[in-house]
């Protein structure tokens, strides 16, 4: 939303009396170390409406989203030139935009404008933006067929153009240059839970008078929280409560010359005091763009690939000939998002996962580099009624897009997909299945010329000296050395960094090859992937088919069992119980398959982000005893990509993103609560407040 004529703002008591701070958002802004209940959230998307005049206009706050005197232009002189831009970003490696009010998108893509147009823009342009009620893709479409030069970009930005679901969405063009991160929910609730440093802000809600919340403290306060010193504001509005505020957080705030005959308010963030607790992220300086990968399967071939496109140079060690030789080694892996009613940390970090890797994998294609997904949809049943019912009440409970998940009975799955179950389920139209190999080559491909892979190359033991990580060998050789380390190596990575609050455990998982024959005798096969028990891939994953899988202990040898082809032949035989009848009559001990090992915590989560320096904690683990996880002490350049279970698919991109963020001092691509979640210092932490 941009600057537009309205009526003139009131004073701050008049709007208090019109929206009060959400409890959990007060409970959240005053007391961060509080972590509340996930609840689901649902997005209710904007519809275009139009004025008389022709000007977008929104029903739900009786308000236009621009000026009938022109969108673009006000664009241009309010944000634009309210912030010094393009000026104030020229020869940056990074320039962060936080937005309040993203609307149809036209300050974005007037910034993206003025980026492409200007020779001395920044390396990486990140926008972030919140919106409470985005438009659908065709609603985009009808407010964006009037903007003539902006209709390219506009096109662009419909296509990567996301679901109305909760949470973060990172959309990339320009080949990663520009990243806009769309935060969808409520500006109260969703500012806190951001982790950014922020060099500009667009503050473009609805007018005071009538969208209160977008212009309350708590808003100044958390964009006071996210502000570099030296950050630039910039408003439509001009009202003395809305500087007033703005002063009150350290912004020095004062009125100026707005569009046409109007006035706005321009500021900069210049504190006299130092907020220790919710310092921003700052932009990184490393003494060389060069980094240390040990891994090559799926953590550590995404990190390669995420680092190298921010121009680092890339050393990678794996012990094995090749990329995904281990646990990514199989041919064919099934991901789909996971759904609970309370929305909880688990589905959240799947349902994040799993878009953000179909957008990194579609980049990649874009890219000349594709992976060979197959988005054949994903069946999830229940093991019986009560899980049939939980499910259900999941789906009315969160109200996401049918596009995203709907239920589908049995007779549906059964005519339209070959899948005979005995109930019905949750649909993942986005879900499927690809080689793990594919995608690890596909990334290393992209890194090109940045990455020096070293196949067959054991890393067997690491330092830290004069800033700098050195990788040995068994002779205690240097076979590299750079500032930045990330161990992408699995249970592995105990060995290099004797840790005793990683926890790493081993699980033993074996899967199950029906060969073409077996697979025609059982007289077809779901199109789909069908999941319950256990799980089956359509047949274009296999040869014939593949079913599974177990998860056991991992005490022994990585053998076949016949016991355990068995019981996945009895999960098989779950998910289409008409075929329970053939299915006995294979004999287990005549089947082959594929035998892995997940390396998982105790909560099942990954451990992605900075290691914590566990000596230099617990000499002071006294002190720390009331410690938050921004006060353990951290190993410099050290970061872990581990633990992702039976999830690699899901949590590797995502991994990624957040790591190479973490190293460059980007907006992180996940709330702040999600990446505490995963953050390896996680036990650490808890043994630390235990005492």
């Amino acid at each position: 939303m941009t600057a537009r004529k309205r009526q003139p703002d009131k004073g701050w008591q008049a709007v208090r009396a019109k929206g009060a701070m959400l409890p959990s958002a007060a409970i959240s802004s005053r007391f961060p170390h509080v972590f509340l209940p996930a609840m689901p959230r649902t997005i209710e998307s904007a519809e275009p409406v139009f004025s008389d005049d022709g000007i977008p206009y929104s029903p739900r706050y009786d308000d236009v989203y621009y000026s009938a005197d022109g969108g673009p232009e006000q664009a241009r002189q309010v944000f634009l030139g309210g912030n010094g831009l393009p000026g104030n970003w020229a020869g940056r490696d990074q320039f962060v935009i936080v937005e309040t009010g993203f609307g149809q998108g036209l300050n974005f893509l007037t910034t993206w404008q003025a980026w492409r147009d200007d020779p001395q823009r920044c390396k990486r342009l990140h926008f972030v933006s919140i919106e409470k009620h985005p438009f659908t893709r065709d609603g985009l479409q009808r407010l964006h067929a009037a903007w003539g030069d902006l209709s390219p970009l506009a096109e662009q930005l419909r296509g990567k153009w996301p679901d109305a679901l909760p949470g973060l969405h990172r959309l990339t063009f320009e080949g990663g240059a520009v990243t806009l991160t769309l935060a969808f929910g409520d500006v109260e609730a969703v500012l806190p839970k951001l982790a950014l440093g922020a060099d500009a802000f667009y503050l473009d809600g609805f007018s005071p008078s009538r969208n209160a919340e977008m212009w309350s403290p708590n808003v100044f306060r958390g964009l006071a929280r996210h502000a570099r010193i030296g950050a630039t504001l910039a408003t439509y509005t001009a009202a003395g409560f809305v500087r007033r505020g703005l002063q009150a957080v350290g912004f020095e705030a004062r009125r100026a010359p707005g569009f046409g005959k109007f006035h706005m308010t321009v500021a900069r963030f210049a504190p006299a005091w130092k907020n220790r607790r919710h310092e921003p992220l700052a932009a990184a300086q490393w003494p060389q763009r060069h980094a240390i990968v040990i891994g090559a399967g799926l953590a550590g071939c995404a990190v390669t690939e995420r680092l190298a496109a921010r121009g680092w140079r890339v050393t990678l060690f794996d012990a094995h000939g090749g990329p995904a030789q281990q646990t990514s080694g199989h041919r064919a892996a099934a991901m789909h998002a996971h759904v609970s009613v309370d929305d909880g940390q688990l589905s959240r970090l799947s349902r994040a996962g799993n878009l953000h890797a179909l957008r990194a994998w579609q980049a990649l294609a874009e890219a000349g580099h594709p992976v060979d997904w197959q988005g054949c949809g994903v069946l999830q049943i229940g093991e019986d009624d009560t899980d049939n019912a939980a499910q259900r009440s999941a789906l009315q409970a969160l109200a996401f897009p049918e596009s995203f998940v709907r239920w589908m009975d049995a007779d549906e799955a059964s005519a339209h997909h070959g899948a005979t179950v005995p109930r019905g389920g949750l649909w993942f139209p986005q879900g499927g299945w690809v080689a793990p190999p594919d995608i690890c080559r596909a990334q290393l491909a992209a890194a090109g010329n940045r990455l020096d892979a070293r196949f067959g190359c054991r890393v067997d033991a690491i330092e830290h000296v004069d800033g700098m990580w050195r990788a040995l060998d068994a002779a205690g050789a240097e076979l590299a050395s750079a500032p930045v380390l990330v161990l992408a190596n699995a249970h592995e990575a105990e060995r290099l960094v004797p840790a005793r609050f990683l926890a790493l455990r081993r699980v033993r998982g074996q899967l199950t090859d029906l060969d073409a024959g077996q697979v025609d005798a059982l007289g077809g096969w779901p199109d789909c992937v069908v999941t319950g028990t256990g799980y089956l891939l359509p047949r274009g994953a296999h040869d014939g088919a593949r079913v599974g899988s177990s998860y056991e202990p991992d005490t022994g040898p990585l053998s076949e069992s016949a016991d355990v082809h068995a019981a996945n032949l009895a999960r098989l035989a779950s998910l289409l119980p008409d075929r329970a009848a053939t299915l006995a009559r294979i004999d287990p001990a005549t089947l082959r398959g594929y035998v892995g090992v997940r390396t998982v915590t105790h909560n099942r989560l990954p451990l992605i982000g900075q290691m914590a320096d566990e000596s230099g904690a617990l000499a002071h683990a006294e002190a720390l005893r009331g410690a938050h996880l921004g006060d353990i002490p951290r190993m410099p350049g050290l970061y872990a990509a581990l633990a992702y279970g039976s999830r690699g698919l899901t949590w590797a991109a995502l991994g990624a993103e957040l790591i190479a963020c973490q190293i460059e001092g980007e907006p992180l691509p996940l709330e702040a609560e999600l990446a505490n979640a995963i953050d390896p210092a996680r036990l650490l932490l808890r043994a630390l407040r235990q005492g």
